[in-house]
């Protein structure tokens, strides 16, 4: 593929990451990963027992991450993952020196993405963890940012159309 793509879909857990990044991934015909799976055990039990990861928690989860943004792009495919990827650094980490990694924001209140985290069954990242989501997320500023108000379909439409109206350039 000429100019492969990395879209890494962004926000606070509950903002829709997997379902949006499933829906896109399936439209373009691209590889779907969600970086939850990426998550070592320790991760994984820390957040089922309510307390919020730290960037030592988080610093080898972005390594992996970052290689596979990267390995992804060498191979010269596109795919998309769901990452919180809260703060800037994380997102420098993530993209690297690469122009074809892009990030799409997945901006919502903190009333709807609470309510969507009370409904959720059988997933480790808890509602009470979500405070310590919107007091860690830096805002990016060099991200299409979509809100998550929206349905599915059209969040994916927006983004189709707003990261592909314009040729993108490595």
């Amino acid at each position: 593929m000429k100019n492969p793509l990395f879209i890494i879909l962004m926000g606070v857990s509950g903002s829709g990451k997997t379902v949006v990044g499933k829906a896109l991934a399936q439209k373009l015909g691209w590889d779907f990963y969600d970086a939850d799976d990426f998550h070592p055990p320790e991760n994984i039990a820390k957040m089922t027992r309510g307390i919020p990861l730290d960037d030592t928690d988080r610093a080898l989860w972005l390594v992996q991450l970052a290689a596979l943004a990267l390995a992804t792009l060498e191979q010269e495919r596109s795919a998309v993952l769901a990452c919180s990827a809260l703060k800037e650094n994380y997102r420098q980490r993530l993209a690297g020196d690469s122009k074809n990694v892009k990030f799409v924001y997945l901006k919502g209140s903190y009333a709807l993405i609470y309510a969507r985290l009370s409904e959720r069954k059988n997933h480790y990242m808890k509602a009470d963890l979500l405070q310590s989501q919107f007091a860690a997320l830096e805002e990016p500023l060099n991200a299409l940012t979509v809100d998550i108000s929206l349905p599915v379909d059209e969040i994916v439409k927006t983004i189709v159309r707003e990261l592909f109206a314009y040729p993108h350039t490595p």
